[in-house]
């Protein structure tokens, strides 16, 4: 793709997403997902495979409607009460219309469908850029409105999709689809906690986005696609592969990783809520989670490919790893020994 058309694509979906973190009007809001979605759609499909204007079209289709909901959700609630504030959504109605449309921009069940076949469509690094940076706004506004919406709603959601996000990703092959699945059970675990503490929601989302980040660069230096090809990997990058081991623990929520710092502060919270028994349902479904990193960290790690013949090795990699990998990695390890700074901070 040429430089200045992905310059472009960059500043307009740091213009879109901006735009919309730091806007309370329903309008301004709607702007920033809609000029998001349209920077994002050539990325997706510069490939032009079909599998990725497949993808394209998907994205486009699932973010217009949603994007159409967050802006009617917007109008209703000026049409009852005469305030366009987000922050100020009284109206019944535009609470139930606006969690749908968010729920179905971030692709939480049952508004999931999408994600996995998009993902699995685009390269690495467009689908980190679908996992993280396009999660952002969303995330945003549902901490806007978070006192608005209804904890029974968010609750149910949250837990089916730490129950779905884990159970689609036990059989899966293919890399991008595991982190989707990934991705859409770490959501559960943010939608569950935004209604009772916001801050804690924000601080899950840095973490996973730093922990996601982290895998996807790491699968990006490697090249590794399938199950199949990870398990070669270990010929070419030995450092960087027990390193991913290690980052995929932390994003399963292993102590003393960084990755379990959220899922302690919000199971604590939680019970404090008293709603333990969400606590408890959440906390075991994520063991459905672990199940999968596991496999893919015993792939990349621990085991040779079982007919040696039928798989090429790969040459050793004798450049230095990205710098980016390498302190992504370290924080994704690091982080939960410096905790209370953290907190005292958020």
């Amino acid at each position: 793709m040429n430089p200045q058309a992905k310059l472009i694509f960059a500043l307009s979906l740091t213009l879109g997403t901006t735009l919309t973190i730091s806007s309370t009007h329903g309008i301004m809001a709607w702007t920033g997902l809609e000029i998001n979605t349209l920077a994002i759609l050539p990325l997706i499909s510069k490939s032009h495979h079909p599998r990725a204007i497949e993808a394209a079209t998907k994205y486009f289709l699932v973010q217009a409607a949603a994007s159409a909901l967050v802006l009617f959700s917007s109008m209703t609630n000026a049409w009852h009460t005469g305030q366009w504030d987000i922050t100020q959504l009284s109206h019944p109605t535009s609470c139930l219309i606006l969690t749908v449309a968010l729920a179905m921009k971030l692709g939480l069940v049952p508004f999931h469908f999408w994600f996995p076949e998009v993902l699995q469509g685009s390269s690495l690094i467009v689908g980190l850029l679908l996992s993280t940076l396009m999660k952002f706004p969303p995330i945003t506004l549902l901490y806007l409105t978070s006192p608005s919406l209804k904890p029974s709603i968010l609750t149910t959601m949250a837990i089916l999709s730490a129950a779905l996000g884990g159970w689609m990703g036990l059989n899966q092959t293919q890399t991008r689809k595991i982190l989707a699945f990934s991705s859409i059970s770490h959501l559960g675990w943010m939608a569950i906690i935004i209604a009772y503490s916001p801050k804690l929601a924000l601080l899950n989302f840095y973490l996973y986005t730093l922990m996601t980040a982290a895998v996807f660069l790491s699968l990006n230096s490697i090249k590794a696609l399938k199950l199949s090809t990870l398990m070669t990997t270990w010929t070419k990058t030995p450092s960087l592969n027990a390193i991913l081991l290690l980052t995929l623990l932390s994003l399963a929520g292993l102590p003393p990783l960084t990755g379990f710092l959220p899922k302690w502060l919000i199971i604590q919270e939680l019970t404090k809520q008293e709603v333990a028994l969400a606590a408890t349902i959440i906390a075991l479904l994520s063991l459905l989670g672990l199940f999968f990193y596991l496999r893919l960290a015993y792939c990349a790690t621990i085991t040779l490919p079982p007919h040696t013949t039928n798989h090429m090795k790969q040459w050793y990699n004798t450049k230095p790893t990205n710098t980016m990998v390498a302190v992504l990695t370290t924080m994704s390890l690091m982080l939960l020994p410096i905790s209370p700074i953290i907190l005292a901070v958020v």
